[in-house]
């Protein structure tokens, strides 16, 4: 294998500035985010234990977000949910919606679902079935990316509002296949925040970020996305190439999910779905800490800063 001697000078200049470099060869740009940082927002979830609704896990882990949110947002917004189930349970959830620049017309807006299944029903052993899921990738993940980005913001703030949507009863049920009655328990907190946005919101595009941290990360586009809002998808799928990471983001209708992205998109929201739907531990008490990485928060979270830059 030959190497170019001004490739390895440019590496060396890479490590030794601590800046990233893209993989194609591009100039040098400043590293925002902190995917060792956003591991360790990752890691306190974990911590928290299973973040299913009604438990104190839950309720600790969304004071620990608020807390966050409140240390790197210009405002915060908390939408307080009491959701009666099919079964007549009431849950009592909380939205989060963090505002950088609220005063600006122009807005986006990124979204991550914050709670955990209660039931790992995709687990091939009956026993573990009625156990909880730990959510490492599947509710961590997301939070932890948009914490990160929060983080940025906070240091620099955005040339255009940024909002940044904690969903809450995103994965409590099971009625899919009716979501959107009245009495579905999951995508609960995305269909009420749809139904409760501010007067005329109206952002440019929004992102949903599920499942975003697997070791082994590839996205393809979401089909719900594509058919919806093409041209959004097309800007993310294109920032990432810019940033050299083509391998991860790859081109091409993969996944077709009902996700918190569709509850936005019918209220009119140019909303899409990155989430890395190839992943076996999903629903599964096997999705933990050990499947997902700060490498793979990095990628991510370069692309959701470059988003908004």
């Amino acid at each position: 294998m030959t190497i170019r001697k001004s490739h390895l000078w440019r590496a060396a200049a890479c490590l030794a500035l601590g800046i990233a470099c893209t993989a194609r060869g591009g100039a040098s740009r400043p590293r925002e985010f902190a995917g060792a940082r956003a591991f360790g927002y990752l890691e306190q979830q974990m911590q928290f234990g299973p973040r299913v609704p009604g438990t104190p896990a839950h309720e600790r882990t969304g004071d620990w977000i608020l807390q966050r949110l409140r240390a790197t947002a210009d405002t915060v917004v908390v939408q307080q949910i009491a959701f009666k189930t099919r079964t007549g349970q009431v849950l009592h959830l909380r939205n989060f919606f963090a505002r950088f620049r609220p005063a600006a017309t122009e807005r986006v807006l990124f979204l991550a679902h914050w709670d955990s299944r209660p039931h790992a029903d995709q687990s091939q052993n009956l026993g573990q079935q009625r156990l909880p899921v730990p959510g490492a990738n599947d509710g961590a993940s997301g939070v932890a990316l948009l914490l990160g980005v929060a983080d940025v913001l906070k240091a620099k703030p955005p040339a255009v509002g940024v909002d940044l949507l904690f969903t809450d009863g995103e994965d409590y049920g099971t009625s899919w296949s009716a979501w959107e009655a009245d009495t579905s328990d999951v995508l609960i907190g995305s269909r009420y925040f749809a139904a409760h946005q501010p007067s005329g919101y109206q952002p440019l595009f929004a992102v949903l970020f599920d499942m975003v941290a697997d070791k082994d990360q590839q996205f393809y586009y979401e089909g719900n996305s594509q058919a919806f809002a093409p041209e959004v998808v097309d800007r993310v799928w294109r920032t990432a190439a810019d940033l050299g990471y083509s391998r991860v983001f790859i081109p091409g209708v993969k996944p077709t999910l009902t996700d918190d992205h569709v509850a936005l998109q019918k209220a009119g929201i140019h909303a899409i779905d990155v989430v890395d739907f190839d992943y076996p531990y999903w629903h599964t008490t096997e999705d933990t800490i050990d499947k997902v990485s700060a490498a793979s928060l990095q990628v991510v979270g370069d692309v959701a800063v470059a988003l908004v830059r």
